[in-house]
């Protein structure tokens, strides 16, 4: 008994050092944050915006969640730049193609799958169409993923698109 007990204590010990020596972790983004930016952000598809994923915080910065969301947009479909910026990545990663766009102030976008005639280096505005949806990695079929940076870390898009709307309780019976 004791001797579980000691090995308790000195994994307890272990990890306490570990988190006390600079190990991350990711805090889940205030939920009533808005993020400034130089212009207000637009979804990442022209109309009938149906969120199929929502954003899941990871309890920890290598934990699981769902760094991103993913609403519903057909296969072929037009893929639109959420902020003005510049495309820093285009081209596939592993099972699927991505573009990715530098905003500026520490602000990066992803959208996947999306395969785009862009280049790195090309400039994009707000609302353009920047590549069509098309199929690959964890988004389902018949949805595309938005992922958001900020300054390394993702952050949830929707603090980009209008906030996270605030929780109503409504009367019940």
């Amino acid at each position: 008994m004791r001797r579980v007990l000691v090995r308790s204590l000195g994994v307890l010990l272990l990890a306490g050092a570990l988190l006390a020596g600079g190990a991350s972790t990711a805090a889940a983004p205030d939920p009533e944050q808005r993020i400034d930016t130089a212009e207000p952000w637009v979804w990442p598809v022209p109309h009938g915006i149906r969120v199929v994923a929502p954003w899941i915080a990871p309890p920890h910065a290598y934990g699981p969640g769902h760094r991103g969301l993913d609403v519903a947009a057909e296969v072929g479909s037009e893929a639109l730049a959420p902020a003005s910026g510049v495309v820093a990545f285009r081209g596939d990663v592993v099972d699927r193609p991505l573009l990715t766009i530098d905003h500026g102030g520490g602000l990066v976008s992803t959208l996947e799958p999306v395969e785009s005639d862009l280049s790195p280096g090309d400039a994009v505005a707000r609302g353009q169409v920047v590549g069509r949806v098309a199929v690959g990695g964890h988004a389902a079929a018949g949805s595309l993923h938005l992922g958001v940076r900020l300054d390394g870390d993702y952050v949830n898009p929707m603090l980009l698109l209008g906030g996270v709307p605030r929780a109503v309780l409504l009367p019940c019976c």
